[in-house]
C-alpha cells in the first residue's frame, strides 16, 4: 500500500476538522459548502480504498460518547517505565556495542491501543503499569488514532497522548483545573483531557497521539524499528526515532540528542528527554525487568523539571541533635510519576534567601530525579524572617536558639543560620535518638520501630539505651498492649538479645557522635584495630584525628567534645558491659588482593549498584584493599557510577577522575 494514500487520509481529516471548527465554533467558514462537500467525498472514497479511517474523521464522528466512570483494565504485558539518567556517559555505556533506537521522549500521557480484526477494540491509560483506565470513549476526540486498519491480526501499540506547546498556550488562557487554577503544563492538561468522562469536551482540547512501540503484532519481525515502520501503512504517525549503525562516542550521542531536540522544537512536539532502547527484540526480552522498569532501555532527561505550586506551610521538626529542620509543605505536584508535596528547606538562611512564606508561589523540582527541592519563589517581597521562625520548640515549648556558623565560599565569608532546641529532654529529640540507636546501621534491633519506641517511652519503660536491654521486666505489660502478643514480644526480645553481639562500627554509629557514620566508623575501626578501648584511650590522650583520611577539624572536634560530656561517657562505658563487641583482626573478611588493581586506591560510589546496598558496596570496596570514599576530590582514584547517578559524577568529570560502570568495576575486581 502506498504510504502517500494514508498521508492523504490524515491530511484531509485534519483539514476538514479545521473547516468544521470554523463553521460550527467560529461562525466564520473559510470555504464554501461545495468545496467542503467535495473534500468530504474524496476522504470517504480514500477511506474505503485504503481501509484506514481516523477516530476523529468527519465521515464517522456524528457525536461523542460520554461515560459515568472510567472502567479499570489489566495490562497482560505490563506497561512499565524506563530507568532514567542525566549522564550522556551513562547512556553511551548502556548502549555498548548494541544497535539502539534513539527516540523522542514525548511529554504527555501513555495510552495503549488494542486492535482486533482491524478495528479499534480498546484504548486504555498506562495507569500503574499493571492496571489502567479504559478511555475508548474519548478516541474520537484525539487526533492521530486510526479507527479501522488494514491489518487483521491482533495489534497492540503503546504511545503518548499530548498537546502541542502552541495549542497549550492558547488553551490555558481559558481553561482551569479542578482547583480553579490555570493548568501549569501541557502534560497535566493532556492527561486530564484523555481521562475526561465526556468525549465531546476532550475533542476541544487538541490532544494528539503518536505510538512509540508495538507491544503485540507483526511477530515475524525481529527488530523494533521494523515493527514501527509498519505503522504508517496503518494510518499512524510514529514518534520520531533514529537508529545507531555502530557504537557511539559521547560526542556522537550528544549530536544525535541535539538533532532530535531540534526536530521536536521545529515541529512543536512536547518532549522531556530522549529514550535509548535496544533494537533487537530477542535481546531486549533477555534483559529482563524490575517491578518498576524494563532493563532494555534508558531515558535521558534534559534537566530537572520545574513545577509551579503554592507553599501551604513551613513545618519545623526537631532532630536528634537538637537542630530544628524546616520542611516546605505545598500543594501536591506530579514529578516523574510520583506525587510530591514536601521538601526540605535546609535552614533559616535558605528560607531568608528565598524569602519564603506560606501562600507564595514556588517552583519545585526533583534534583537528580530523586530529591524534592524548592528552586525559586515567584512572589518575593514583604518578607520578615521573624514571622516564619518559631520562637519556641514545636515539640517541648522551650525557647529556640539561632546558631550561626561561618565558612569560606568562593573566597567570601558565608554565614549559615540554623534553629536549635537545647532542651536535652525534648520528647521528639529523645525519640529520634532512640530510633537512630535501634536502626539498621546501628544496633539493628528489628521490630523496635519509632511507633513502638514512642509507646514504650510514653509508659516510662525507656529512659536510657540500657533500658532497652532490660525490657523483659515489663514483658507481662507489653504482651497485653494492642498490636502485641506472646509471639510479637518474643520476636522483639530475640532481636534485642541478638543485638548484644555487635561490632566496633555499629556501636560507634549507635552512640551518635556528630558526623560519625559508616565511612568514619570504618576508618576508626581500622585505625584502632576494632578496639573501643584503644579508641577511647586515644581520645583521652588528645589524638589528632585530622591525620585520618577525610577527617577535618570539625569531625576531630566533634569526637573530643562528645567524650568531654560526662553523661555520654557514662553511657559509653556502662552499655559496653551489657554487650559483646566483636574484635576483628585487620585481615578478617579480606580476600586475597595481591592481583587486585584497586589495592590502595580511593573509590567513591554514586547511584545504585545492584544488588548491593550502599554499605554493602563500600564493604566490597574495602575487601579489595581499597578505601571507600564518601565524596569526590582530587584524591579520588575511581568513581563507580550506578543507576541514578548524583552530583558526584559531574564533580568527577570536572576533576578528571576515572569513571567506571558497575560492570567495569566488577570485571576489574575479577568477578
Amino acid at each position: 500500500m502506498a504510504q502517500n494514500a494514508w498521508e492523504k487520509v490524515q491530511a484531509l481529516t485534519a483539514q476538514l476538522n479545521r473547516y468544521r471548527d470554523e463553521y460550527y465554533n467560529g461562525n466564520a467558514p473559510s470555504v464554501s459548502d461545495a468545496v467542503y462537500d467535495r473534500m468530504y467525498d474524496e476522504l470517504a472514497l480514500l477511506e474505503m480504498e485504503t481501509g484506514i479511517w481516523m477516530t476523529d474523521s468527519p465521515t464517522r464522528t456524528v457525536g461523542f460518547e460520554a461515560v459515568s466512570e472510567l472502567e479499570k483494565t489489566n495490562h497482560p504485558i505490563p506497561l512499565l517505565s524506563l530507568e532514567k539518567t542525566k549522564s550522556v556517559e551513562e547512556l553511551v555505556s548502556f548502549v555498548g556495542e548494541h544497535q539502539i533506537l534513539l527516540m523522542l521522549k514525548l511529554d504527555g500521557l501513555t495510552v495503549k491501543l488494542t486492535y482486533e480484526d482491524g478495528k479499534l477494540a480498546q484504548a486504555a491509560t498506562r495507569g500503574d503499569g499493571d492496571t489502567g483506565e479504559v478511555v475508548t470513549h474519548n478516541v474520537r476526540g484525539i487526533s492521530g488514532i486510526p479507527q479501522n486498519i488494514p491489518y487483521r491480526e491482533r495489534l497492540v501499540v503503546s504511545g503518548e497522548a499530548f498537546i502541542r506547546p502552541g495549542d497549550f498556550h492558547r488553551l490555558r488562557e481559558t481553561l482551569t483545573d479542578s482547583s480553579g487554577e490555570r493548568y501549569k503544563n501541557g502534560r497535566n492538561l493532556a492527561a486530564g483531557s484523555v481521562r475526561l468522562l465526556d468525549g465531546a469536551v476532550c475533542r476541544e482540547r487538541k490532544v494528539m497521539y503518536m505510538p512509540f512501540t508495538v507491544v503485540e503484532g507483526f511477530p515475524e519481525l525481529g527488530l523494533k524499528s521494523e515493527k514501527l515502520r509498519k505503522l504508517p501503512e496503518l494510518g499512524f504517525q510514529v514518534c520520531k526515532f533514529v537508529i545507531s549503525r555502530r557504537s557511539l562516542t559521547c560526542q556522537e550521542m550528544e549530536d544525535g540528542i541535539g538533532k532530535l531536540r531540534q526536530f521536536a522544537s521545529d515541529n512543536d512536539i512536547p518532549i522531556d528527554g530522549i529514550v535509548a532502547s535496544y533494537n533487537d527484540i530477542a535481546f531486549s526480552l533477555s534483559c529482563g525487568r524490575t517491578g518498576h522498569h524494563y532493563k532494555d532501555g534508558l531515558a535521558f532527561k534534559f534537566e530537572d523539571e520545574l513545577h509551579e505550586t503554592k507553599l501551604l506551610a513551613v513545618e519545623w521538626n526537631p532532630s536528634r541533635s537538637g537542630e530544628i529542620s524546616p520542611v516546605a509543605v505545598f500543594q501536591p505536584v506530579q514529578i516523574d510519576g510520583c506525587e510530591v508535596s514536601r521538601a526540605s528547606l535546609h535552614n533559616m538562611s535558605f528560607i531568608e534567601g528565598m524569602e519564603l512564606k506560606p501562600g507564595c508561589r514556588i517552583l519545585v523540582s526533583k534534583r537528580n530525579m530523586i530529591i524534592p527541592h524548592v528552586e525559586e519563589n515567584l512572589d518575593r517581597g514583604d518578607f520578615s524572617l521573624a514571622e516564619v521562625i518559631p520562637d519556641k520548640c514545636p515539640c517541648c515549648g522551650e525557647p529556640t536558639r539561632v546558631h550561626e556558623s561561618r565558612s569560606i565560599e568562593d573566597g567570601k565569608e558565608k554565614i549559615t543560620k540554623t534553629l536549635f532546641c537545647d532542651n536535652q529532654n525534648c520528647e521528639t529529640r529523645r525519640l529520634r535518638q532512640f530510633v537512630h540507636f535501634a536502626g539498621q546501621k546501628a544496633m539493628n534491633i528489628e521490630g523496635l520501630s519509632e511507633a513502638t519506641l514512642e509507646k514504650f517511652i510514653g509508659r516510662g519503660w525507656i529512659h536510657t539505651y540500657m533500658d532497652i536491654y532490660e525490657l523483659d521486666r515489663h514483658r507481662n505489660e507489653i504482651i497485653q498492649m494492642e498490636g502485641f502478643g506472646e509471639k510479637s514480644w518474643q520476636r522483639l526480645w530475640d532481636a534485642i538479645q541478638g543485638s548484644r553481639n555487635t561490632t566496633f562500627e555499629r556501636y560507634l554509629i549507635a552512640m551518635d557522635i556528630p558526623m560519625v557514620g559508616n565511612t568514619a566508623s570504618r576508618t576508626l575501626c581500622r585505625q584502632f584495630h576494632g578496639s573501643l578501648e584503644e579508641f577511647e584511650d586515644a581520645v583521652h590522650h588528645q589524638y589528632d584525628f585530622t591525620q585520618l583520611p577525610d577527617f577535618g577539624d570539625t569531625l576531630h572536634n566533634n569526637i573530643h567534645e562528645w567524650f568531654y560530656d560526662e553523661e555520654n561517657l557514662y553511657v559509653w562505658e556502662v552499655l559496653q558491659q551489657m554487650l559483646n563487641i566483636e574484635i576483628n583482626s585487620p585481615g578478617d573478611g579480606m580476600v586475597s588482593v595481591s592481583e587486585n588493581p584497586f589495592v590502595g586506591m580511593t573509590i567513591v560510589v554514586t547511584g545504585k549498584v545492584e544488588p548491593y546496598t550502599r554499605s554493602g558496596i563500600n564493604a566490597k570496596i574495602e575487601s579489595l584493599g581499597a578505601r571507600a570514599g564518601s565524596s569526590v576530590s582530587s584524591k579520588t582514584d575511581y568513581l563507580v557510577c550506578g543507576e541514578k547517578a548524583g552530583s558526584k559524577l559531574a564533580k568527577a568529570r570536572e576533576l578528571g577522575v576515572k569513571v567506571l560502570t558497575p560492570e567495569q568495576f566488577f570485571r576489574m575486581a575479577g568477578e
